[in-house]
């Protein structure tokens, strides 16, 4: 599992979204009422850009002259062809047994939570998870070696996207 910084929790207020480019995938970050959710910005129907659609919601009846609009900004329809899909979950709208998009776990951690591979100012920072920094380097003798620290802490809030395999 790998571990990415794809924004601050500022870049993203509620109603808002993001793409970002996150281990060769196009994904997209969505705040809704302070809730992030990630989905892969690929349709399954026929690969389009899916987290550039338009954000809405279902309306809903129990009869005639009833009408209620919920689940606002919560329901993502492809630009291509208008599939939607479940922001939450990725679940299709079409065929929602079978079709699904790609979600990601999305967590919101501060700065001095964060260990980060790369400096977060560069941009995205690759947040690895345990055993991942030692892979490949099993050469390296070990060794009493001592270098000199130094506290560092990151005043942010950030999204963090999480990529299993």
């Amino acid at each position: 599992m790998a571990r990415y910084i794809v924004g601050t929790v500022d870049e993203l207020s509620p109603g808002k979204r993001k793409i970002v480019e996150v281990a060769g995938r196009s994904i997209g970050v969505f705040n809704i009422d302070g809730e992030f959710f990630a989905l892969r910005n690929r349709c399954p129907h026929q690969g389009g850009p899916l987290c550039e659609g338009r954000l809405a919601g279902f309306v809903e009846s129990s009869g005639p002259g009833d009408l209620r609009y919920s689940r606002a900004g919560e329901i993502l329809r492809c630009p291509w062809h208008a599939w939607e899909y479940d922001i939450r979950t990725g679940q299709s709208y079409f065929n929602p047994t079978v079709v699904r998009v790609r979600h990601y776990e999305v967590s919101v951690e501060t700065g001095s939570s964060i260990e980060t591979g790369e400096s977060a100012a560069a941009g995205i920072a690759v947040i690895e998870g345990p055993g991942t920094r030692t892979s490949g380097l099993s050469a390296i003798r070990k060794g009493p070696y001592v270098a000199e620290t130094y506290p560092v802490s990151l005043d942010n809030t950030y999204v963090v996207v999480e990529i299993v395999g």
